[in-house]
């Protein structure tokens, strides 16, 4: 650890923005879980307030004087004072262009609108969202404009989550991915149809999916003396400080999947989260590096983990405790069924297959309403029309179409692709994992998962900020991200026998 003056003011003003943020995240929380409805409007102004505070602290003149000094003093290249040097400056490069307040105005305007996302969606009623994402679109372009771009408006917010990549190269990467999986889809949904839709329905006691469930996050490592599971309208996975993620997931009596799945999916996150360096705590080398190495973490544990026959062939018989209508079917019959793949509505709970084809859906019209060629207006039609384009299927109502994810409510605009880039780099994280730790596979038919944890602890989580995402994947899995091992996965898995 560096004595240097300048380093250690940096140090300690981050440490203090993260504790801000910090709050900040578990008033969201509470927002999204415990809050009464008619907290929103102070709620709103809390987050505000808090908002414009962390930003206070991260733009003040002599933030930039200690990151140009630590810049000077010149830190060997490799170590972690160069990297967390390099993310400072970037973070202030960015923030310093947003006035306060549009930083204010704009949380202020998403906790109202994922309140009125809220209602809108349980009604099924896109006009009841429509004038909240009219506000969040001018100010995310309003954002977006301040941050500066060279090919597409897409860019500037695109690289607020996955830094480097631009709107192009995803375009490029969907182009290539969109025949590959389109391929697949036709032989898998073929065999698929074998297995009926509803072959799982049963009755499955709340209480019951929630026992199971902390059971299996359990084992596969998440910590719950530093964590939780919470009920939710849409899963999500927050972090408001060290020893504390908050999980959440959604409950069907009829259907354990969902719960089930939604928890080992935000535990992936969560393990992302309880494995990054806690000495770096507030500073770039112990957060995560990007939301398509943090979305690999969970879509690892959800479908290379939680989908493969051997979790099955291990945990029906705990899962058939706590929830008895299981023991009507064999591991093969459970495995069979939830890898099933058919097209339908809603992303949560895509096949692996089809999921991508949701990603890309949701990126050209991201890309359509900020570069101003389709009406906020005309979004539930222009929804409509493409997702039957490419599913073959006609959405019935808003809550099964353009409302049924939150992220626009909140004011997340270019994070969609981050889910297939998630894909793909679970693919060959996992791929590389089978590779080098010895009897992996052996170890997870046995239900022992910490020889995976362990790996993904030492190639992904212990290096936070100091590598950049690309840089992670190549010393991780020898290549970068490409779509090679995504599409050899989903062949050998659910492509034509």
């Amino acid at each position: 650890m560096t004595d240097f003056t300048p380093y250690q003011e940096l140090r300690e003003r981050f440490r203090e923005i993260a504790l801000v943020g910090g709050a900040s995240s578990l008033l969201s929380w509470d927002q999204d879980t415990y809050m009464p409805p008619k907290a929103a409007p102070f709620r709103a102004d809390q987050l505000a307030c808090l908002s414009g505070w962390r930003h206070r602290l991260a733009v003040a003149p002599e933030v930039n004087d200690w990151i140009k000094a630590c810049e000077d003093h010149g830190y060997p290249a490799g170590s972690k004072e160069a990297a967390n040097t390099r993310e400072w400056r970037r973070d202030y490069d960015r923030e310093a262009k947003l006035p306060q307040a549009l930083v204010e105005d704009f949380e202020r305007t998403s906790s109202l609108a994922r309140m009125a996302w809220v209602d809108a969606r349980e009604k099924s009623e896109f006009p009841i969202f429509e004038p909240h994402l009219v506000k969040l679109l001018a100010l995310t372009r309003e954002k977006a404009n301040h941050w500066g771009y060279e090919e597409s408006i897409y860019d500037a917010l695109l690289e607020g989550y996955e830094p480097g990549a631009r709107a192009s190269q995803v375009r490029a990467l969907f182009a290539e991915l969109r025949p590959a999986v389109v391929a697949i889809v036709g032989p898998a949904a073929e065999r698929g149809a074998r297995t009926p839709g509803n072959l799982l329905s049963g009755d499955y006691p709340i209480a019951g999916q929630q026992a199971f469930n902390r059971e299996v996050a359990d084992a596969i490592g998440f910590d719950f003396e530093a964590g939780r599971i919470d009920t939710t309208a849409h899963p999500f996975c927050a972090s408001p400080g060290l020893r504390d993620t908050r999980l959440t997931t959604r409950y069907d009596r009829n259907d354990f999947s969902i719960s089930l799945y939604g928890v080992l999916h935000e535990a992936g996150h969560g393990l992302y989260d309880q494995g990054l360096p806690e000495g770096d705590f507030g500073a770039p080398a112990g957060e995560a590096v990007s939301l398509g190495i943090h979305e690999s973490q969970s879509r690892l544990w959800e479908n290379k983990v939680g989908c493969a026959p051997a979790f099955w062939e291990h945990w029906l018989p705990a899962a058939a405790r706590h929830l008895p209508d299981l023991t009507r079917f064999s591991p093969a019959e459970i495995t069979a069924a939830l890898n099933r793949v058919s097209p339908s509505f809603i992303r949560v709970e895509a096949d692996e297959v089809t999921y991508d084809l949701h990603i890309i859906l949701r990126f050209e019209l991201e890309l359509r309403l900020l570069e101003g060629d389709l009406a906020i207006a005309d979004l539930p039609g222009a929804w409509n029309e493409e997702f039957e384009k490419m599913f073959g299927l006609r959405v019935p109502d808003d809550a099964r179409g353009c409302l049924q994810d939150i992220h626009w409510s909140l004011g997340i605009f270019g994070y969609f692709p981050t889910y297939t880039l998630g894909n793909l780099n679970s693919a060959q994280l996992f791929a590389a994992a089978r590779k080098q730790v010895a009897g992996l596979d052996a170890q997870l038919a046995q239900g022992t998962y910490s020889g995976l944890l362990d790996w993904l602890r030492a190639n992904v989580h212990a290096h936070g900020r100091c590598l950049r995402p690309q840089e992670l994947m190549q010393r991780a899995t020898g290549e970068p991200t490409r779509i090679s091992r995504h599409v050899e996965y989903l062949r050998e898995k659910l492509g034509p026998r």
